[in-house]
């Protein structure tokens, strides 16, 4: 089909879509839209075939497109059929992951964008904040606390990290916006293999210890802030911590580093 320019002679070719196109533009709208939920079973092959009025090689070229958008589950075999599912988070991070990689993101730059989104969800948690949000922040916090009091000797810095960036997920999460919280799970395997790196990289146990000591006095006044109903008070101190984290965590070639470093 060839749709003419307005205005001028040239023309651009517009490809009709392929009829499994529109079968996967139809059941994926069904299932976007609830109509179809996870975990129901579509009609079988035979059915669907007659719905749509297809041959069955369309129809499974249509499922395939599904199926790699983790909308469905084909079961092949005598027992086979096909399940709705939903996509899971760490599909979309390992593509946004190779995306990142593959244009030479640098981590300082992924970075940047946390000191950006982050301290706004800090601020959006102190306003919407109830019982259970500011539970879930003094929760994080006290196993960090405990962690810190078992001393450096015993110290697995790893599991420490794992809490610190626990409880950005929390901000994040409880922020009540969920795109926040669905770009934060998606950069969350950068960011944790990123710490993880600056952590083993340090040298020197006890400065890792007054990082994290310091780190745990932030959360503190955070939570505080936050019970307080105190927005404005909270986007800054998160401001200020990810600004002081920022140049402990990209210290040396660490920030010029790209993400793919990560993964060699």
């Amino acid at each position: 089909m060839e749709l003419a320019g307005r205005g001028d002679r040239s023309s651009k070719l517009v490809r009709a879509p392929k009829t499994a196109e529109l079968i996967a533009d139809h059941l994926r709208s069904n299932i976007v839209r609830g109509v179809l939920k996870k975990g129901d079973a579509l009609p079988t092959e035979v059915e669907l075939v007659r719905q749509f009025g297809v041959s069955r090689p369309t129809l499974r070229e249509a499922f395939r497109i599904l199926e790699s958008e983790s909308l469905i589950v084909v079961r092949r075999g005598s027992r086979g059929g096909v399940l709705v599912s939903s996509p899971e988070t760490a599909v979309a991070a390992r593509d946004f992951g190779l995306l990142l990689q593959m244009s030479k993101t640098t981590l300082a730059d992924v970075y940047e964008a946390r000191k950006v989104f982050e301290p706004a969800a800090a601020e959006l948690l102190a306003k919407r904040a109830g019982p259970d949000d500011i539970a879930e922040l003094r929760s994080t916090a006290s196993t960090l606390a405990a962690l810190i009091d078992d001393g450096p000797e015993q110290a697995d810095f790893g599991e420490w990290t794992a809490v610190v960036f626990r409880f950005h997920d929390v901000i994040l999460d409880r922020s009540g916006n969920n795109t926040m919280a669905l770009v934060g799970a998606v950069l969350r395997e950068v960011i944790t293999k990123h710490m993880d790196r600056a952590v083993t990289s340090a040298t020197d146990p006890v400065a890792i210890v007054k990082q994290f000591k310091q780190t745990l006095r932030t959360f503190e006044k955070f939570i505080a802030l936050v019970e307080d109903g105190d927005a404005a008070g909270a986007r800054e101190l998160w401001t200020a911590h990810m600004n002081r984290a920022g140049r402990q965590m990209l210290w040396g070639e660490l920030g010029n580093e790209t993400v793919i470093d990560l993964y060699r």
